[in-house]
């Protein structure tokens, strides 16, 4: 019989991972698979002289459903398989990062800048002065390391801006030009082994934010082909087996590519598509091994 473990994080977890594992605990017993699921915080993973070490039993593969990238780092230099890879990881869970990976590919994304990172109390306003010169205000502002919608500021003016960037002066974020035609509203769109399995229209009226988490409400939509593809692409280029993929809608019906989430949640797709999305997932993973 097949094990698989799942990696969840030990310091408190969101509902959506919660009902994660909940889904793939059922989808796995379905096939008779048995799954042990533990926290980061009890793989205890040491480096001795040229080894990697690692206090576990062996497993087929490793479902990971966290952002650690040191025990993922870990788990794979010591022969775990990990679903995603730590280098998918790693490019989802950094948005500029994500970004880059993407840029030069032809996918549309809201124009972006970087954040330059400072190791003092004293950031450059000089470069916030550039920053709105080339996107202009509003603006959209992210921390490079969030979800659910969080760590994520709509700033209408200079002051805001100033006053955000003395908040967020040691953390890396990004500047990134509103999407007005797309306030509020977004496309969710599931891709497993680089093909679209499910998607849904977010959308919010009391917000410029979509997300479900947020108060968001989903809708079945029919999409048109290049927005499908652009998800499609953009899973492939990041080397992503699973992930969702949000994408704003430009002032001319355009797809313009918002972010990429290397373990999206199930809960609000499964119920609004009907979709087995997780026992997607699993099937695909258990034909891979």
């Amino acid at each position: 019989m097949a094990k698989v473990l799942i990696v969840i994080n030990g310091y408190g977890l969101a509902d959506g991972i919660k009902h994660q594992v909940s889904r793939l605990t059922e989808e796995f017993s379905k096939r008779n698979i048995e799954v042990e699921i533990i926290k980061n915080t009890e793989v205890f993973a040491w480096i001795s002289g040229e080894n990697v070490n690692i206090s576990l039993p062996k497993y087929d593969f490793v479902l990971y459903l966290d952002k650690d990238r040191y025990v993922a780092g870990l788990l794979e230099k010591n022969g775990y398989k990990l679903f995603n890879s730590i280098e998918a990881i790693c490019k989802c869970d950094d948005k500029m990062l994500t970004h880059i990976c993407l840029a030069n590919n032809g996918i549309k994304m809201p124009l972006t800048v970087s954040s330059t990172l400072c190791y003092t109390d004293n950031g450059n306003r000089d470069y916030l002065d550039k920053v709105i010169e080339k996107i202009g205000l509003p603006m959209i502002v992210k921390e490079n390391y969030g979800s659910l919608g969080k760590q994520v500021y709509f700033v209408e003016n200079k002051e805001q801006l100033l006053e955000l960037e003395n908040k967020l002066i040691h953390i890396p974020h990004i500047y990134q030009e509103f999407i007005k035609s797309s306030k509020g509203k977004d496309y969710r769109i599931i891709v497993i082994n680089h093909k679209v399995v499910a998607y849904m229209k977010r959308e919010n009226e009391h917000s410029y934010l979509s997300n479900l988490a947020t108060g968001g409400t989903a809708s079945i939509v029919k999409l048109p082909q290049n927005y499908l593809d652009m998800a499609v692409k953009a899973s492939e280029i990041l080397g992503l087996d699973y992930c969702g993929v949000d994408i704003l809608e430009g002032p001319c019906g355009e797809p313009i590519l918002s972010e990429v989430n290397s373990n999206a949640f199930y809960e609000g797709i499964e119920k609004t598509t009907g979709i087995n999305v997780a026992g997607c997932y699993v099937d695909y993973l258990l034909k891979k091994n």
